[in-house]
């Protein structure tokens, strides 16, 4: 006897039933899955997701919310107004150089249709330093009804359709939609559902994006809080990430056309065994093996909460492993490349400088990582934990 089971088909032989997870039906037996994109966009958006994963390069996240930016700003001495984000951000995408390892920018929709303090449009901006400018779409986390206990769900799907033609026409080529997975083993979270809503709506995300001629980057963070070990957290994402691309395979989302932007694979910020920078690295990169479809790109980390020198020694450790796959793993940091650089500008004007060579310094750091040719302690960092406990954006 066959029967669906919460998320589960299950069949009795005898007196003994038998499961086969969602996930894995789901990834065996697709006839009616949607027809992978090949509309207009999609040679330049396998062009764009290339470029953006070249070679010693990655990406500049700065796509905090206007709430989350302001109390940075607050914190090294400045009010939260749009004059002081807007300067805030110019400073970044005025770096000299700083094209040479950054690919792209992550933008909030309030910088992406900004212009810089002399009138210039943040978009002219980036692509005159040889910048992609990106946008984040989702509009943020909401409780999660029917989930465990502070577990939440993106929102944004209801109006992107209408809103990604828009950041295309400004100029933005690739997109980015986050979700936050928390482990709380006790809870029995994350939920089926929290991973079965998360996958679902960065599938339709991508989908929809790629309609649009925005290369999507996928991102499903799992969230360091807690205090689970590092085993913990392979085997949760290796089950979030399987059910990822399979609801990405179900919308007929062109993987060639995209990235992803998961959490390295470490234990929660509390957990007695921290695991070193070779294990970590072990671990993430069997979980991308045990996971990706080879036809992905390419893999941008985030660096959620870990702190930049961290973030690159990690980063380094992974890419000197060999891997079943092919695609490029290299950075999407925020607070891993702007902690030092906004702590050195406190904003003033005689610090431009060497808040910028802050921030180049890491981007070198996370370019070699990318290579695996960091050499630990070689480029300045204000050295500490960059961990915000239920971080939101």
């Amino acid at each position: 006897m066959l029967t669906l089971v919460s998320g589960s088909l299950s069949f009795t032989a005898g007196m003994h039933p038998i499961s086969f997870n969602r996930v894995a039906v789901n990834m065996m037996a697709t006839p009616n899955a949607a027809a992978i994109y090949d509309g207009k966009y999609t040679a330049e958006l396998r062009k764009t997701a290339n470029a953006m994963v070249a070679k010693g390069k990655g990406l500049l996240a700065c796509d905090e919310s206007t709430g989350t930016v302001g109390k940075r700003l607050e914190a090294n001495g400045m009010e939260n107004t749009e004059a002081n984000r807007c300067a805030w951000r110019n400073l970044l995408f005025t770096t000299a150089g700083l094209g040479e390892f950054i690919s792209g920018a992550i933008l909030y929709e309030e910088t992406l249709f900004q212009n810089d303090p002399n009138g210039k449009p943040f978009v002219d901006v980036l692509n005159a330093n040889g910048i992609i400018p990106g946008i984040k779409v989702d509009v943020g986390l909401k409780p999660l009804v029917g989930g465990g206990p502070g577990e939440t769900w993106c929102t944004g799907l209801d109006t992107l359709a209408e809103r990604a033609p828009k950041y295309y026409a400004q100029g933005a080529r690739f997109a980015k939609w986050r979700t936050g997975l928390k482990i709380d083993v006790p809870n029995g979270c994350p939920t089926d559902l929290a991973i079965e809503v998360a996958a679902q709506d960065l599938a339709r995300y991508a989908r929809i994006c790629q309609e649009s001629g925005l290369v999507p980057i996928v991102e499903p963070e799992i969230l360091i809080d807690g205090d689970h070990d590092l085993a913990t957290t392979a085997r949760i994402q290796e089950r979030v990430l399987t059910t990822v691309y399979a609801k990405l395979q179900d919308n007929g989302v062109l993987l060639e056309g995209s990235l992803l932007k998961p959490s390295m694979t470490v234990p929660g910020v509390d957990a007695k065994d921290k695991s070193d920078p070779t294990t970590i690295a072990k671990m993430t990169v069997q979980t991308l093996d045990r996971c990706l479809p080879p036809a992905m790109v390419g893999v941008t980390f985030l660096s959620g909460g870990i702190s930049e020198e961290d973030s690159s020694i990690y980063l380094n450790e992974i890419n000197k492993l060999p891997r079943k796959g092919a695609w490029a793993l290299t950075f999407s940091f925020s607070r891993a490349l702007q902690s030092s650089c906004i702590k050195v500008w406190g904003g003033k004007k005689e610090n431009y400088k060497a808040a910028q060579d802050q921030l180049y310094a890491r981007a070198k750091a996370n370019s070699e990582a990318s290579l695996g040719k960091y050499k630990p302690g070689s480029q300045p960092s204000i050295e500490q934990s960059l961990f915000v406990k239920n971080y939101v954006y």
